[in-house]
């Protein structure tokens, strides 16, 4: 291979037309032609990540030896590269525990005697507000500023802190409630495509990129630029100059043919994608769409595909840069010049165009799918790859309430599923003439037009408008027990829903809009009516809620409601009217009209012209600009909080949302944590496949018999004021009281019972994971997590790390890893290991009754490195299994033998001088 030095050759300089600013960039055709002929094969995605290593090398912060990785694809080594990121996106759920993390190593430097400014971010960081909104009231006209004062009431001392971030770290934004999701403002007013930087006498262009605290970041990828959701450990390292290390990943190239028809989504894409890429297994891997399908598809449809990423495993799911994505810049307000230096510069690059044939791009491995066979579809009632045709749903769910939970039924006796009980609608809303209603099995109590995913969807938003709009005027519905509502993504499209008077339809079934957030998809949907709660626990209910999100993990959208349902926001508004998931709407009439006639799905479904007619009148580039001017240049409720300044922040004992985190102070004294080995530890819990970061991490209501809520009534907090896990995520006291609290956790250690329990060994009492982990840090008795496949799927929760951490697990042994989970609890010093192939807790015959050492060894630690877990058991016999380590890479290594990402920052603070950052 020919050496590539000196590279100043490839500092190009170029004009944009029109433009006075000189621009230069470096060269990948001048590269390409110098020295990588096949750089053109390699997948556009991967471009994008090669030309930040590049670029990085002529600055001196990557190695040529990082460049050479790449010159062997398809054929790469699983040797890591430094991937150095624009910009970063923070959510207030993952994002406020960071900014304590933040605050607190500034205190930490400041004890030890150095500069505390000197902790500040070095590349543009943006926060958007948008986790805390919870729906407490819905169908009224009230409810959106009803919600949003008890948001800014319940969470005044998070926003206090965020004010204080903002005036502290200068290149920090904040975005205050009321705004919109994160991804959909990114994609809508934060993305640029082009990020530059002064150099010299020209200013530097390099394409977009980011990292988000949450795993839906991948929605930009819509928009062609390279991104994805990691914890909020990696974002703070990233931000404080650390590179993000990764190996080069495989690239599935998925080839799409033809167009959706008639009727049919992106959401019933992304569904099917999702059933249809995990079982292709593509964790880890990116995702890059390619072939004349993909043109079909706006950036809307792109974006809804992209988000959904995590759900089919993938790093990303990207679409290049093409023209449609130069017509949803100018659409969406961006500025001509800024989109014609977006479509110059990746034409320069050679990045512009989306590659039609499987031989243009060495992709690692090609899928193909014919659009025009995507059918309607939901996912359910547990895991969004779970997908069904709509036509399939009631059989396969009633199927469910009477299989076995060990096959993750229900496990109701076919008679009892036919009951119904009558309770009454909720007092608030207008439904005097309907006194009383009956739920039971199937029942639908909430629907929700939700999360990022479908709500940045200008087709999928107005086909529910339309769609009730044409139930409305046949004189549907909804019945008086559904819970509705409609958080839109961002305030343009209450815009586009008011001036085409759809909006008035939505509300009259119940679909007022109740707030700009996540809402139901992160877990905040609410209470139910105090009669529909009883009546769910006394009967032992399996109720569903249909929602337009992404998540719909046990638990997550409401503890009572243990089916969750993915869908299309038309087909949300349609099972709203249903009142059933038992009932199919393929074939079934929703219910019936002035006449009395009989009213289908048909006779509602809009067409699609009839979706485009209402577009073409309502949305405009003028009203991107004008709604997210109009917000951030005047926000009154936000600017009357009270907050403090200074470059160091002032912790209050009492506050019961920030607390100062302990992850500094082992450090601080000297004392850096040996994390190996491990000796006599004890199983915590035994898990099976699949848990999810929303099975470990706290997330939504924090019950008052649990330990968070006694923790917080000691405090002298009421229950009404609990708030949600989520917002209290920067106190760290209720977090790790709620870690692994989930109600539906199984603990094969104790058979039979759901919930966050355990017993403790040898006495073999059964108490709560936390005061069990507590009674072993007395103990001084080191901890140990197993599970089975897939573990730490879903959102990117900084805290399912941390909390593990805080209750004394040292190691965690599964058969499976999702990426980003293993790689946060790297982050805060806890070792992932893997069972060999064909390897598990039930082939070790492990129940818990153990102890458990990993010793120390001379190869120990190394990335990939075979280690052994010796097993005591209680007849005093012994026996050694082969793991894997799955510390993945030298900079993982550095991390973990630091005791963390946390510590080893603050260590590199301590032993450096400004000059060297």
């Amino acid at each position: 291979m020919s050496s590539f030095f000196p590279l100043s050759s490839l500092l190009k300089n170029f004009l944009i037309p029109g433009s006075k600013t000189s621009y230069s960039f470096v060269s990948l055709p001048d590269f390409e032609s110098l020295f990588f002929p096949q750089l053109k094969k390699l997948p556009v995605s991967l471009r994008i990540i090669f030309e930040s290593v590049l670029r990085n090398h002529l600055d001196k912060k990557a190695k040529k030896e990082d460049v050479e990785k790449f010159l062997s694809w398809p054929h790469v080594s699983k040797e890591e590269i430094p991937f150095y990121v624009g910009r970063i996106l923070l959510q207030d759920f993952t994002g406020v525990p960071l900014l304590v993390d933040l605050a607190a190593l500034r205190a930490a430097v400041y004890k030890a005697g150095k500069n505390p400014k000197e902790v500040e971010p070095l590349i543009p960081v943006d926060l958007v507000v948008d986790h805390s909104i919870q729906v407490d009231t819905f169908g009224v006209k009230n409810a959106l500023e009803y919600n949003l004062e008890k948001e800014l009431e319940r969470n005044s001392q998070r926003y206090s802190f965020l004010k204080w971030a903002q005036s502290a770290f200068s290149r920090l934004r904040i975005f205050p409630p009321g705004l919109g999701i994160c991804h959909q403002v990114n994609l809508e007013y934060l993305a640029q495509g082009v990020l530059s930087q002064q150099k010299e006498n020209s200013v530097l262009l390099y394409p977009d990129s980011l990292l988000g605290t949450d795993s839906h970041t991948t929605m930009i990828n819509g928009l062609g630029i390279v991104g994805w959701g990691v914890g909020g450990i990696e974002a703070e390292a990233a931000m404080l100059g650390e590179a993000y290390y990764m190996s080069i990943p495989e690239v599935v190239g998925v080839r799409l043919l033809g167009s959706l028809r008639e009727g049919v989504m992106a959401t019933d894409l992304v569904l099917t994608l999702t059933e249809k890429l995990r079982k292709e297994g593509v964790v880890g891997k990116i995702v890059e769409f390619f072939g004349p399908g993909v043109p079909f598809l706006s950036v809307p449809d792109r974006a809804t595909v992209a988000n959904m990423a995590p759900e089919y495993g993938a790093t990303m799911g990207f679409f290049p840069i093409d023209e449609k994505v130069l017509l949803y810049l100018k659409q969406t307000g961006r500025e001509q010049n800024l989109v014609s230096l977006v479509e110059h510069f990746y034409k320069a690059q050679h990045l512009f165009g989306v590659p039609q044939n499987p031989e243009d791009i060495l992709y690692s491995h090609v899928v193909e799918l014919d659009l025009d066979s995507v059918e309607p579809s939901i996912s359910g009632p547990r895991r969004p790859q779970d997908r069904l045709s709509l036509p399939e749903l009631p059989q396969k769910f009633l199927s469910l309430l009477t299989q076995p939970s060990s096959v993750q039924g229900y496990g109701k006796e076919p008679e009892i599923i036919k009951k119904r009980y009558r309770v009454a609608p909720y007092p608030f809303l207008k439904v005097t003439e309907r006194q009383t209603e009956e739920i039971g099995d199937g029942s639908v109590v909430i629907a929700a037009i939700t999360s990022c995913t479908n709500t940045s969807n200008p087709l999928a938003m107005i086909g529910a408008g339309l769609l009730a709009k044409k139930a409305v005027l046949k004189g549907l519905k909804v019945p008086g027990f559904v819970k509705t509502s409609l958080a839109p993504g961002s305030r343009v499209v209450e815009d586009y829903l008011q001036k085409s008077g759809l909006q008035e339809y939505l509300d009259q079934l119940g679909f007022e809009i109740v707030g700009f957030g996540c809402t139901t998809c992160i877990g905040n949907s609410g209470p139910l009516s105090e009669e529909i709660e009883q009546t769910i626990k006394d009967n032992n209910l399996i109720v569903a809620s249909v929602l337009s999100g992404n998540r719909n993990f046990e638990a997550r959208i409401h503890p009572l409601v243990r089916a969750n349902f993915l869908m299309s926001p038309p087909l949300v508004v349609a099972f709203a009217l249903a009142g059933s998931v038992l009932k199919n709407l393929w074939v079934e009439p929703i219910g019936k009209d002035w006449q009395a006639k009989e009213v289908f799905l048909r006779d509602l479904w809009p067409s699609s012209s009839e979706i485009q007619e209402v577009l073409a009148k309502t949305i405009s580039p003028e009203a991107f600009k004008r709604l997210y001017t109009e917000f951030l240049e005047e926000n009154r409720s936000w600017e009357a909080i009270d907050y403090q300044t200074g470059d160091l922040y002032s912790w209050d004992p009492y506050n019961t949302y920030i607390q100062y985190p302990p992850f500094f102070e082992e450090s601080l004294k000297g004392n850096s944590l040996k994390p190996y080995p491990i000796v006599k530890a004890r199983a915590l819990c035994i898990l099976g496949d699949s848990i999810t970061t929303d099975h470990i991490s706290p997330a939504g209501v924090i019950p008052l018999k649990s330990p968070a809520g006694s923790y917080l009534s000691n405090q002298g907090v009421s229950f009404k004021d609990f708030n949600s896990y989520g917002s209290r995520r920067g106190n760290h006291h209720v977090m790790v009281r709620g870690t692994f609290g989930n109600v539906r956790l199984k603990n094969l250690m104790v058979q039979g019972k759901e919930g966050g329990y355990t017993r403790h060994m040898p006495d073999g009492v059964e108490m709560s994971i936390y005061d069990a982990a507590m009674l072993y840090g007395k103990e001084k008795v080191p901890l140990i997590v197993f599970a089975g496949k897939e573990y730490g799927s879903g959102s990117s929760r900084d805290w399912a790390a941390k909390g593990t951490r805080l209750l004394g697990v040292r190691a965690v042994i599964a058969e499976s890893f999702e990426r980003i989970h293993r790689s946060n609890l790297i982050g805060m010093g806890v070792l992932p290991l893997e069972f060999e192939k064909g390897q598990s807790v039930k082939t070790a015959k492990i129940d818990g009754t153990e102890l458990f050492s990993i010793p120390e060894s001379k190869d120990f630690i190394k990335p990939g490195q075979r280690v052994f877990l010796e097993i005591e058991r209680t007849d005093g016999s012994f026996e050694k299994i082969p793991l894997i380590c799955r510390i993945d890479n030298e900079a993982e290594y550095n991390y973990y033998v630091q005791g963390g990402i946390l510590a080893y920052i603050l260590n590199r603070f301590l032993n450096s001088s400004s000059k060297d950052r």
